[in-house]
C-alpha cells in the first residue's frame, strides 16, 4: 500500500498549537502519512508582511511536525480565499505524489461542505454571484448569502472563515485535482479572527500581543511548540516588519501613477483608483488610509489586500495570466530527513521544477526585463522575489535576507532541539 502523502495549504503565521493540534490529527486519521506544507511566503493573503521571514517560518513548521515546507506562490497566496485555494490544490496535484488535502473548518460535516461546493458550481448561482459582486458585495459575504438563501443556519455556518475557505477547497479539488482526497478536520481553540490570548488562540491574537509589545505571563510555550516559542520570546516591536513602515512608499505609488496604470491593478475595479488617490491624499498613515478608503462595497480586508499589489505592480493582465499557467515551480524552504525522501521521490513524480536555488531560474539581471521577455516561471517567480524584498522595507533593521542568496533548511540529526 503506497505511503499517504498529506498536504496542507496554510500561512503559519506564526506555526502555534492549534498548528500542532492539526497535524497530529492528520497523523491519527491517515497513520503512517507524510505531510507537506504549501506555505504563503514573504507577504500573507491579508496584504501584510509576514511576522518571521519564510525560511523562518519553514524551519518553525517542520520543528512542528511538517516533513516538506514549499512555498505557495505570492501571486495566489496574496488573493482571494478562491484564488489562495485554487493555487494550493493545483501546486499540490503538479507535485505527483499528494493523496489527500487537510484542511480545518468549524464544522466537522464534511458532507453538507460537500454539498454547498457542488451547489455553489450551478450555473444560475454563479450568474447571481457575478452579478452580487459587481453590485458591489464582496466574494465571501454575496457566496454565502446566495448559498444560504433563508437557512439562517447555513449562514451562520458560512459567516465561518474557515468554512468558506473549506468549500473553496473542495471547488478546487473537484477541478484540478479530483484523486485527491478531502481530509476535513475540526478546528481546536479560538476563531481565525479572535485576538484574545487564550485557551488555543489564534495566530491573529498572538501577532496582535506580539506587537502591543506584550508577553503572556505563562509564556509563549503556553501557546506555542518550544520552537517558535522560543522565536517569538526572541521578538520585539523594535525587530518585527512593522506595514506602518510602508506607508511613504504606497503614498508615492498611488499619487505618482496614472488613472489608468491604477485601474489595471489587480483588484481595482469601478473607480476605486480614485477613492484610494483621494484617500492617499488625506490619510497621515497606513492604517488611516485603508479606514478612509474602506466602504460597504469595498471592505478594510480588500483595501489591506491591495496594498503589495500596488506597490509590486501586479496587474489584473498577470493574475488572468498566472491562472491560466497555473503554478510553475515548486519552491522548497525546509525539509526534515522525511522530506528530503519525499524530495527525491518527487524529482521522477513532479510535473513542475523542483527549485532550491533562485539563480538558476531567475537572476537579478533577468528580473529587470519587461514581464513579456520573461518565461512563466519567471514572471511568477520574480513576485515571490520582490515580496521579500517589500518585507525587508517594513523591518526597522533590515535582515539582509534574499531569494538569490537564502538557501534552504535541511537539518542534521541533531538540529529540530536547536530550531
Amino acid at each position: 500500500m503506497p505511503t499517504p502523502i498529506v498536504a496542507v495549504i496554510a500561512e503559519y503565521n506564526p506555526f502555534h498549537l492549534g498548528h500542532a493540534y492539526h497535524l497530529s490529527a492528520i497523523r491519527k486519521q491517515v497513520p503512517g502519512a507524510k505531510i507537506i506544507a504549501l506555505m504563503s511566503g514573504s507577504c500573507t493573503q491579508r496584504g501584510e508582511p509576514s511576522l518571521l521571514d519564510k525560511w523562518h517560518k519553514a524551519r518553525l513548521a517542520i520543528a512542528g511536525g511538517i516533513d516538506l515546507a514549499l512555498e505557495l506562490p505570492f501571486v495566489y497566496a496574496s488573493r482571494s480565499a478562491q484564488e489562495f485555494a485554487r493555487g494550493g490544490i493545483r501546486l499540490a496535484s503538479l507535485l505527483g505524489l499528494v493523496t489527500h488535502l487537510a484542511f480545518g473548518a468549524e464544522t466537522d460535516n464534511l458532507d453538507e461542505l460537500q454539498k454547498l461546493a457542488i451547489a455553489s458550481e450551478a450555473p444560475d448561482l454563479q450568474a447571481k454571484l457575478h452579478a452580487c459582486i459587481a453590485s458591489g458585495a464582496s466574494y465571501a459575504s454575496a457566496l454565502t448569502s446566495l448559498l444560504a438563501g433563508a437557512d439562517a443556519r447555513k449562514e451562520k455556518m458560512l459567516r465561518k472563515p474557515n468554512n468558506i475557505l473549506a468549500v473553496e477547497y473542495l471547488r478546487a479539488l473537484k477541478h484540478y485535482a479530483p484523486r485527491i482526497k478531502p481530509l476535513l478536520i475540526k478546528r481546536l481553540g479560538s476563531g481565525y479572527h479572535e485576538e484574545r490570548l487564550s485557551g488555543t488562540p489564534s495566530a491573529a491574537a498572538i501577532r496582535k500581543a506580539l506587537y502591543a509589545g506584550q508577553t503572556p505571563a505563562e509564556g509563549w510555550e503556553a501557546f506555542c511548540p518550544p520552537a517558535t516559542a522560543r522565536a517569538l520570546t526572541s521578538l520585539t516591536p523594535e525587530t518585527l516588519p512593522n506595514r506602518e513602515r510602508l506607508w511613504l512608499t504606497l503614498r508615492l505609488v498611488l499619487l505618482r501613477r496614472t488613472q489608468p496604470e491604477l485601474r489595471a491593478i489587480y483588484g481595482v475595479t469601478e473607480g476605486l483608483e480614485n477613492r484610494l488617490r483621494r484617500s492617499a491624499n488625506e490619510a497621515g498613515s497606513l492604517q488611516e488610509f485603508i479606514s478612509r478608503a474602506t466602504t460597504k462595497r469595498y471592505p478594510g480586508s480588500r483595501i489591506a489586500r491591495l496594498a503589495p499589489h500596488l506597490m509590486l505592480s501586479f496587474r489584473r493582465t498577470d493574475a488572468n495570466y498566472f491562472d491560466q499557467q497555473g503554478p510553475a515551480y515548486a519552491r522548497i524552504l525546509a525539509a526534515s530527513h522525511t522530506g528530503t525522501e519525499l524530495l527525491h521521490k518527487m524529482k521522477n513524480t513532479a510535473r513542475i521544477p523542483l527549485i532550491t536555488k533562485v539563480s538558476p531560474y531567475l537572476t537579478t539581471h533577468a528580473r529587470e526585463q519587461a514581464p513579456e521577455e520573461l518565461t512563466p516561471l519567471q514572471r511568477m517567480l520574480s513576485y515571490d522575489t520582490w515580496a521579500t524584498e517589500l518585507r525587508e522595507l517594513a523591518l526597522p533593521h533590515p535582515s539582509g535576507l534574499n531569494d538569490f542568496q537564502q538557501s534552504p533548511y535541511f537539518p542534521r540529526k541533531d538540529d529540530l532541539h536547536a530550531l
